[in-house]
Order: structure tokens, then sequence, then C-alpha cells
């Protein structure tokens, strides 16, 4: 017993120890250099508050904040009514092909955020913009009717990448909800609209607060839509303000971590918030262990509504950006489609792409970091996952919340962090694909935690205890027994990791080098050169690998699991 007891505080502070080093040296590296009166590596440095009032009394600032909370609470508003009505249509609407819905509400996700982007300003911008072109031809306009070049086009264009994210959060909450109350209510006369306000309505509010708190913290860290259609209309938030205080020469690294401080400050308020409305669902729990069905609700001839309002929303969400990169990666120059330019439609974009000097390169970086930060973060979460949920060491809550700290540092902080701390202490990884993988591995840390702890939780310790009764040590038994019945949420957690960190942007943006260029910083700077038909062409074949990766990796996780 001794013996088990020292291996596993051992292996507590192992993990805590990682941990720490992974979310906590970055954290304090953050604060320390933005107090610093000179550049990073530079002697001599003073504290001072210098970096945060050039920052705070700059005329810009307030103007900067109410930019950046303006577009947050616009996109979590409007991302929270799409996957919200798609959600409750799917699961407690008669609506005709709802399980359609399923499948095409996941594909944004699949789209990497800089290529949904891109696509929007294809189809939304007033001078090039497919759709302004088409309804100005059809409606013999003069100038063009929509701008993705305002708050209002940025809020849309990371709206529609996001709402996946609500679809699937509400689609659980109104399968989950025993419907046995909203029952009770139309018995005793209510109408369905105001069973609908007065029993659905508050008994959803935990999960609807949740959702809406969570989608204000990813649109306050957002990178790709302010950076791409935020800065070309001079519209700054705190995400390309910290992007451009680094590009700029010189680079400004103190007011960059003061501003880096400050939106992190947003995002961890955002989040302890987040953590109090969950720990209070309890209260709200009508689901118990008596059976139930969940009331579909006859929409009559409305279903047909619904449903064309859904097809509208997936034709505008789906359709017409894939339709526009497809297009745009088939013909030699952007333009809109003809019969001239169909007649002109080329292989030469993924031509150009293959031979590209650093296109092997980013690809096989992006494939590594993808597959390494994935299988890397699930093997750590899952020991942590273990120790949070089968022992009963002392301090095993301290590492769980600790694991949790990332999910408050926007991408963009994180890179900020990094750069102080590979750029101060003597670890020469900055500008490596190392330094990359350690920040993916931090920033994804609290997506497999979540997938582990749910998958631990359902499974039973007496198989465990037997693999040690029958003399198999800690490791034998966590490698034979316990991953093999983790394998589902093993599987889930590293699909789901491996997707983002291919596309991942922000933190790259601000660790690459040369050599360890990624696929999402290759198609941001082909961007930047106006090379619209090759990004889109680089495009498809990021989506490509991705779906490819997903379904490897199902079927080895199933394979696996039926092996052991």
């Amino acid at each position: 017993m001794g013996k088990r007891f020292n291996s596993q505080s051992l292996i507590l502070i192992g993990c805590t120890g990682f941990v720490l080093y992974l979310a906590g040296i970055p954290l304090l590296m953050l604060l320390y250099g933005s107090i610093r009166s000179a550049p990073i590596g530079e002697p001599g440095a003073t504290y001072t508050i210098q970096n945060y009032i050039k920052a705070y009394f700059d005329k810009e600032f307030y103007l900067l904040l109410l930019n950046s909370i303006y577009y947050a609470l616009g996109t979590c508003s409007l991302t929270f009514l799409i996957g919200t009505f798609l959600a409750w249509v799917s699961e407690r609407t008669n609506t005709p092909l709802k399980r359609l819905f399923v499948v095409m509400s996941l594909i944004p996700f699949i789209i990497p955020g800089i290529l949904s982007t891109i696509s929007w300003i294809l189809l939304l911008s007033p001078k090039i913009g497919l759709i302004n072109i088409a309804v100005k031809d059809i409606l013999g306009l003069e100038s063009a009717p929509f701008n993705v070049y305002t708050m209002w086009g940025m809020i849309w264009a990371e709206s529609i990448h996001l709402y996946p994210l609500v679809f699937l959060l509400m689609s659980a909450a109104f399968r989950n909800m025993d419907t046995s109350l909203e029952e009770a209510a139309l018995t005793a006369g209510s109408s369905t609209l105001q069973t609908f306000y007065r029993v659905t309505l508050p008994l959803m509010r935990p999960a609807m607060f949740s959702v809406l708190l969570i989608n204000f913290i990813r649109g306050i860290e957002a990178f790709e839509v302010p950076a791409l259609i935020g800065v070309p209309a001079k519209i700054s938030v705190f995400t390309t303000k910290i992007f451009l205080a680094i590009h700029q020469f010189p680079s400004d690294f103190g007011l960059a971590g003061a501003y880096a401080v400050t939106l992190l400050a947003i995002s961890t308020v955002g989040v302890l918030i987040y953590g109090r409305i969950t720990r209070g669902e309890e209260r709200y729990a009508t689901v118990t262990g008596k059976g139930y069905r969940a009331r579909v609700i006859d929409l009559g001839f409305w279903k047909y509504v619904t449903l064309g309002i859904s097809f509208l929303i997936f034709f505008l969400a789906v359709i017409l950006p894939v339709f526009v990169l497809l297009w745009s990666s088939f013909i030699p120059y952007y333009g809109v489609p003809s019969r001239e330019l169909m007649a002109k439609m080329t292989w030469g974009n993924y031509q150009y792409i293959l031979n590209y000097p650093l296109a092997l390169t980013a690809f096989k970086n992006s494939f590594y970091l993808s597959v390494g930060s994935a299988t890397l973060v699930m093997l750590l979460t899952s020991v942590i996952a273990w120790i949070t949920v089968k022992t009963k060491l002392p301090g095993r809550a301290l590492l769980d919340n600790m694991t949790f700290i990332p999910i408050a540092m926007p991408g963009i902080v994180l890179g900020v962090s990094l750069i102080w701390v590979y750029l101060t202490l003597p670890i020469p990884i900055y500008g490596t694909i190392w330094v990359l993988l350690l920040a993916y591995i931090t920033k994804f840390m609290p997506y497999g935690i979540r997938a582990a702890s749910a998958s631990m939780i359902q499974i039973n310790k007496e198989l465990e205890e037997a693999s040690l009764t029958a003399g198999g040590t800690w490791f034998q038994t966590f490698r034979k027994v316990v991953l093999p019945l983790l394998m589902p949420g093993f599987t889930a957690g590293w699909i789901y990791i491996s997707i983002i960190a291919l596309r991942e942007l922000s933190t790259s943006i601000l660790l690459y080098s040369y050599n360890s260029t990624v696929l999402s910083i290759m198609a941001f700077d082909l961007w930047e050169g106006g090379q619209y038909t090759y990004v889109c062409a680089l495009g498809v074949l990021m989506v490509l690998l991705l779906i490819t990766m997903a379904f490897i990796a199902r079927k080895l996780g199933a394979k696996i699991g039926i092996a052991e």
C-alpha cells in the first residue's frame, strides 16, 4: 500500500510540475514582461508601470475596449440565435429532414477560421464579393448592398464559424431536459408559446448563459476575422492591437504585454462567471432515473417555415463558403462564375501550392504538430483525470484547476507569454517547432481534460484494483486496463484537438520562424500577398487533410478498443 501511495504521489508531483511549467510559468513571465522598462534580453531594465500608462492613457484605448466588447457581445448573441434555433428545430420539432441538420451543422467546424473568413471576404467584399456583384446585377444597383468591412460584417463572419459549438451544446441541453414540466403546463391550459417562455426558457437558463459566456470568450480572443477584416477596415480589437505592437518596427513587447494582461483579465472574468453558473446547474436539474422521451412539438404548417429557414442558414453558412473556396481554387484569377472562366478552369493553383517552396515544410509541420499535440495532450490529461477521479491524493483538486488555467488565455496572449519565456530563459527553442508544440499542448489541455475526465468517471475502479492485485504495476494497469476502456473519450478528444491544432493561427503567428511555418501561417501570408486563388487551393487541401485525419483516427480508435 505504501509503495502504491508513493507511486501515486510521484505521479501527482510530476504532473503538477509539468502543468505548472506549461501554464504557470508563461503567466508569470507575461506579468513580468509587462512591467519591464526594456525590451526582451536587454540588460539594465527596471520595473515600471509605464507600459500600462502608455496603453490605458492612449486616446484609442477606450475605443479599443469598446470595439472588443461590442464584437464579442455581437458574436455571442448572433451565434447563440443561430445555433439555438437549429438545435431546437432538430431536437424538439417535427420539421422534415431535421436529422440532416446535425451533419450539416458540423461542416463549418471542419473549415479553418482563416478560410471561413477569406470565403466571406470573397462573398461580401464591396468590390469583389460574389453576392454583391450578383445582387447589383439583378437589382440594377450602383453600389454594393453589403460590406464585410464593418463591425457587423466581422460579427457575421465570426458567428457563421462559431455556431456549430452552440448547436452541439444546446442540442444536448434540449435532448437531456425532462419535458414532464412542459406537459404539466400544457395540461393545465397553458399555450405552447406560454409554456416555452414560462417553463422551457427558465429550465434552459443555465445552459443558455453557459453557451453565451463560452462564445463571448471565443469572441474576445478571436484573431482571424479581426486581422483579415478588421485591420483593413480600421476596426481594432485587443488581439490585432497586440499583433501589430509586436510586428511594428521596433517591436513594443512591453505595450503588447500590457494589452495582453488586459485581455487576459477580461477573459478570466468570463471564465470565472462561467464556472459559477455551471456549478449551480444542479438547481435546474430535471433528469431523474425515471425514463422519459423528449416531447416533439407538432408545428403543423410552420414546420415548412422552419425547414426553409434552416436550409437558408445552411446555404449561407455552408454551401456559399464551400462553393467560393472550390470555385476560386480552380480558376486562374479571381472572378464571378461565367462561361469564360469555366472554360479556363485548371489544376494550376494546386500545382503551384504543391510546388511552393514552403509547402512541404508547412504540411509536415502542421501534421506533426496536430498529431503530436493531440496525442501528448490526451496522454497527459488521461493521467491527470486518473489522479483527480480515481485517487484521494491531497492536491488533486489544485492539479485539476491548474489544467484549466489556459482556457482563460487567448491564443494571442499565450503567444506573447511564450515569447517572454523563451527569449528570457536559457532554453534555445524559440523559433523552432518545439515551442509551437509546447504552445499547442498548453492551449489544448483544458479540452483534453474534459474528454478524459468524462470517460474516466464511467470506468469502474474494480477493474483497476483487480489488475493491481494480480501483481500488475501502475504503468501496466494504466496501459492495459485504463487506456483501452478510456479509448472512446480518448479518440473523441484526439480528433477534436488534432482538428483545432491543424487550423491554429493566433498563437502560431507570434512564435513561428521560416523553418517552423505551418499551413495556417502559409495561408495568411498568401492572402496578405494578394494570391487569392492559391489560398483557396491550399484551403481545400487543408480541409481534405482534416477530414482524412479524423476518419483514420476514428477507425483506429475503434480497432484498438475492439482489440483490447
